[in-house]
């Protein structure tokens, strides 16, 4: 799925690189509880040999269920990350002994048996590229504010006269006055 022994990559001298391509259903990848993926996570990841580890860069897409920030209903918003991630390892390939991780607390790391693993690199970017506020078309009308509508489908709304937030109807009241 999302995991590579490099243990041979390793092996090679820097520069040394594998394609993989990445295809995993929907469903197979879990990004974050009020997230949810509505397709396939698809795209190429580059494994290349550096001098201290492995580094992985790839170009994925996906898509995204959620719900539109204006009317509330149900969109798939289309997503694409790259992921440029260099990965360490724990275990020194040549003599079998373990590495001093603490030089480097906040890299990723191979573990033991040599296994890189991309799917928390892969939730972490998915979950930064989802949009703030998504649409489901950017000429959405959202819903009325007092009875609720949809917008989009009642094209010939009546404006409400009570439109006003109680809070301001004070000023609402000043500024007929005024008028």
């Amino acid at each position: 799925m999302l995991s590579y022994n490099v243990a041979g990559l390793l092996r090679e001298t820097p520069g040394t690189a594998r394609t993989f391509h990445i295809d995993v259903p929907r469903g197979a990848l879990t990004v974050a509880d009020d997230l949810e993926l509505a397709g396939p996570v698809e795209g190429d990841v580059k494994l290349s040999r550096t001098g201290r580890g492995i580094l992985a860069r790839g170009h994925l897409d996906t898509m995204l269920a959620e719900t539109c920030s204006r009317c509330l209903n149900p969109v798939v918003t289309p997503v694409s990350v790259d992921i440029d991630q260099e990965a360490l390892p724990s275990i020194d390939i040549a003599t079998g002994k373990p590495i001093n991780l603490d030089d480097e607390p906040d890299a990723i790391h191979l573990d033991d048996h040599h296994e890189l693993d991309l799917a928390p690199t892969v939730r972490e970017a998915i979950s930064l590229a989802e949009p703030i506020a998504p649409l489901c078309r950017p000429d959405c009308k959202g819903l009325c504010l007092t009875c609720g509508e949809d917008l989009n489908v009642v094209l010939d709304h009546p404006e409400h006269a009570d439109d006003v937030d109680p809070r301001l109807a004070g000023l609402a009241e000043l500024l007929d006055q005024l008028s």
